[in-house]
């Protein structure tokens, strides 16, 4: 028979009394958002170590309970991870005060499946586990639970994680009419499947470690900090570093609070987060939170871990948010009867304009076009990045637009590949512009250059970047880049960097035969500008 339904919270907090537990707040709050949130489609987002996979399993229990119908299907990373689930509510089935006749007694249930005693449906178990690259195809669920399906070995390429989603897809016709799907778990990359689906129209609860937080990266100036939101009677949690490094300050000792101001005697260094609202301070103490900072290994890790931003676990190599960005195009104006070409106030000194050409067959790479420019100072300014399509005809009509738009002197066109066929093409399409084409064979290392091209500018803040590259498949491919990987999509870094690699240039002319002014020259004077970098 039956019991009387009662509230999942009422049925968790037996179970607690029964296992011994303490409640915090953070575990009432989630309960009561399972119980109560009925969307079609959830995501159940809570801080590694929470214990939200725990309260899941008696969820699904207490589901069973109260609907012996009832179908699940559990969907991980792989098989084991969602068997881990099916265990817990088993045994939570046979242990809870509420639940003891569910289970047949002559057949023991089995993690992979399970039928509960009074189960209606033979062929589709009460709770079935499968892994993200297992078959669920015949299955039919009345609740899909995605139970860490998303782990640093199913996302790490964009083919990894467009598998992931092909195979997640697969829910929408497993599930029967008035299915209802939930996410649990904490993003591993900036394309996680947890804020895609939130932006698609899931319902979430997102509970991070800290609800406020402002962090310093640059902190080897100054020696005040500010942050704008009013601490809990647990006060700051002022840590720097990450890793080794990582250490939790102790104010008075190591800092002192002036209004809404951390002061220090001296810079501090090191990377500084400013937290407030622990989540679950009875559980995560200062000391263990130290000590968990200091087993992460990246910033990336401890953000998406513990805090819930969409982010890779490893540090992005090549981060485009190091980059500077600006909004103004190079303009020509005549000064003193010379040519002078300025990019907003700063004039331009040097280009290196690049193409690494594709005929777009399956699986090619993009055709990739890229303008650097420089100045006196030394810095980069990617000016332009494009993906060119169509046949070679029709890009090298693009490629010649460019160039008029942009007073493009000289283009570089790589030759491995389909470009050999490229340079006396262009050239025809090219001529008259007094732009000239310059062929370049790559033989080393691809990865290796990338590095080498963009650390220093990245590291030290002098890559700038026009608002086009931020917005286009050359910020995705940096942020995504690997240098551990052979193959990936990394056209645009690979150009870019082997076009910063050129610089700096010596530019002849401005493109075109201008009939209004004689000279032509849009440099200040005849010399080379060179600028070292001390990595």
């Amino acid at each position: 028979m039956i019991p009387r339904k009662v509230s999942f919270l009422v049925f968790f907090l037996m179970w607690a009394k029964y296992q011994g537990w303490e409640v915090p707040l953070l575990h009432v709050r989630i309960c009561t958002w399972l119980d109560e949130c009925k969307a079609p489609e959830r995501v159940l987002m809570v801080f590694r170590g929470a214990a939200k996979s725990t309260i899941y399993a008696v969820y699904k229990a207490y589901r069973l309970r109260y609907n012996t119908r009832l179908r699940s299907l559990v969907w991980s990373a792989d098989g084991p991870t969602a068997e881990m689930l099916t265990r817990d509510v088993i045994h939570v089935i046979r242990n809870h005060p509420l639940c003891g006749d569910m289970l047949p007694t002559k057949t023991k249930p089995g993690r992979k499946r399970f039928w509960v005693a009074e189960a209606a449906d033979q062929r589709n178990a009460s709770m079935r586990a499968v892994g993200a690259d297992s078959n669920a195809t015949a299955a039919r669920a009345d609740d899909i639970d995605f139970d860490d399906v998303e782990v640093p070995g199913n996302i790490e390429t964009p083919e990894a994680r467009k598998k992931l989603r092909d195979r997640i897809s697969e829910s929408t016709h497993i599930g029967v009419p008035g299915a209802q799907k939930t996410y649990i778990g904490t993003p591993h990359h900036h394309e996680s499947i947890y804020p895609e689906r939130i932006s698609a129209g899931a319902a979430v609860l997102k509970i991070p470690l800290f609800g406020q937080v402002v962090r310093y990266q640059e902190t080897t100036k100054n020696t005040r900090y500010r942050f704008d939101f009013k601490p809990d009677e647990d006060g700051l949690y002022v840590m720097l570093g990450i890793h080794s490094q990582a250490r939790m300050l102790a104010e008075g000792a190591d800092y002192r609070v002036e209004g809404n101001e951390v002061v220090f005697e001296k810079p501090p260094g090191l990377v500084l987060d400013i937290c407030a609202g622990c989540a679950w301070p009875e559980r995560f103490t200062r000391d263990d939170i130290a000590q968990r900072r200091k087993e992460t290994r990246t910033l990336n890790a401890w953000d998406s871990q513990y805090q819930l931003e969409a982010k890779p676990i490893t540090d992005v190599r090549l981060d485009p948010e190091r980059m500077i960005a600006y909004d103004v195009v190079p303009t020509i104006r005549i000064a003193n009867r010379q040519p002078v070409m300025m990019l907003g106030n700063v004039q331009v000194m040097g280009a290196v304009c690049r193409w690494d050409c594709s005929l777009g067959k399956i699986n090619s790479d993009v055709s990739a076009f890229t303008l650097i420019l420089t100045d006196a100072a030394g810095r980069l300014y990617w000016q332009h990045a494009e993906g060119l399509v169509g046949d070679l005809d029709e890009q090298c009509k693009r490629v010649r637009a460019l160039v008029e738009h942009f007073n493009i002197p000289s283009i570089t066109v790589e030759t491995n590949g389909p470009g050999g066929f490229v340079p006396p093409i262009l050239r025809k399409h090219l001529a008259g512009t007094g732009c000239a084409v310059v062929e370049d064979f790559a033989t080393t290392n691809k990865n290796l250059d990338i590095l080498d091209a963009f650390d220093a500018p990245l590291s030290n803040r002098f890559l700038w970047a026009h608002v086009s590259v931020f917005d286009g498949p050359a910020y995705t491919q940096m942020r995504d880049f690997n240098p551990t990987l052979k193959n990936q999509p990394d056209d645009f870094p690979d150009v870019t960097a082997r076009a910063i690699k050129q610089t700096p240039v010596r530019i002849g002319k401005i493109v075109g035969i201008p009939t209004d002014h004689p000279v032509n020259n849009w440099r200040p004077n005849s010399a080379v500008y060179e600028v070292t970098v001390e990595n």
